[in-house]
């Protein structure tokens, strides 16, 4: 019943880079096709990306995170579709799913734009590994192709 009063949030993510309004952002993120997704292993490939991804749909791009100073994958990818369905789909089904042992986060995402590539940690990569108190040994030892 509370459902009825609530308004449902289509994220819990909020990029502080997106210019505009809180209901823009929410408005992007529902017409969008394209999905953020965290939690990747610094050794998981594009390929394997595609392989997981595209049983939600036909995927129009991905981009893989990188480390800005290192230039090597650093835990996260976009994934864009050509429909919304298919990433909804993604989202649905796929978050939650291993790949190179490790659960994956997949979100909707506002949109690609050139940049967002970056990791935006202060050492080159997510800020999010500059909080962590749990290190994955994958973070501190990577020699990524």
């Amino acid at each position: 019943m509370s459902r009825l009063f609530k308004k449902e949030q289509i994220s819990a993510y909020r990029d502080r880079r997106f210019r505009g309004t809180q209901e823009e952002f929410e408005q992007a993120l529902r017409m969008s096709t394209t999905v953020y997704v965290g939690n990747l292993s610094f050794y998981t490939t594009e390929e394997q990306i595609y392989e997981v991804f595209s049983k939600a749909g036909e995927i129009r791009r991905i981009v893989m995170g990188l480390d800005k100073n290192t230039m090597t994958p650093c835990g996260f990818c976009f994934v864009a579709y050509y429909v919304r369905e298919d990433a909804e789909d993604a989202v649905k089904y796929v978050s939650g799913t291993i790949v190179d042992d490790r659960p994956i986060r997949v979100d909707f995402d506002w949109g690609f734009e050139d940049g967002r590539q970056w990791g935006r940690g202060r050492s080159g990569g997510q800020v999010r590994d500059e909080y962590r108190t749990d290190y994955d040994p994958d973070i501190l030892v990577c020699a990524c192709p």
